[in-house]
């Protein structure tokens, strides 16, 4: 095993030159999420992933923010980011520049994450629910689709900052 290399051999981007990069054509939609830890750490994935930016839609607080910039880690400055009143005049942004809407959320007939097939075709904006309430039913009528997480165990719900982890690193890789 080799020895854990150190900040300066990451070979990080700066946030200049983060903005500058290609990114993936994906857009992460907060449907109204409450915790601002959450929050950051959207967009801390976020900008692991190279997204193409963070939508924050309803009560989803806004930066700038203590409390969001100790999980982002700063970003919040190197991820693009707009605010909506609601996720409805999101998700109507989105259709209009023929965005893909995919809900993540547990529902009849939703596709399983190992299931959905990214294109690269397409562009994609995923929409991550509330902590207590998930996505909002409005929201899942105008999606193209739901994606759901498999779970085996008794809880059948993971922390929304978990879900987006997964579901970015499943759909990235399929779109790499």
């Amino acid at each position: 095993m080799g020895r854990k290399l150190l900040n300066e051999e990451l070979n990080r981007l700066s946030i200049d030159d983060f903005k500058k990069s290609p990114k993936v054509p994906i857009i992460v939609v907060l449907d109204n999420i409450r915790s601002l830890s959450n929050i950051g750490s959207v967009f801390r994935t976020a900008d692991a992933f190279a997204i193409e930016a963070v939508y924050l839609c309803g009560i989803t607080a806004k930066p700038p923010h203590r409390e969001i910039h100790k999980t982002a880690l700063s970003a919040t400055e190197s991820v693009e980011w707009v605010y909506f009143k609601s996720t409805e005049e999101a998700v109507r942004s989105l259709k209009e520049r023929n965005y893909i809407i995919v809900s993540i959320e547990q529902v009849e007939d939703s596709i399983m994450l190992y299931d959905f097939e990214a294109s690269n075709e397409s562009i994609y904006a995923l929409i991550f629910g509330n902590e207590v309430k998930g996505v909002d039913d409005n929201i899942i009528a105008m999606s193209n689709y739901c994606v759901e997480i498999p779970q085996w165990g008794t809880k059948h719900s993971l922390n929304i900052s978990v879900t987006v982890g997964i579901v970015l690193w499943d759909i990235v890789l399929k779109l790499k």
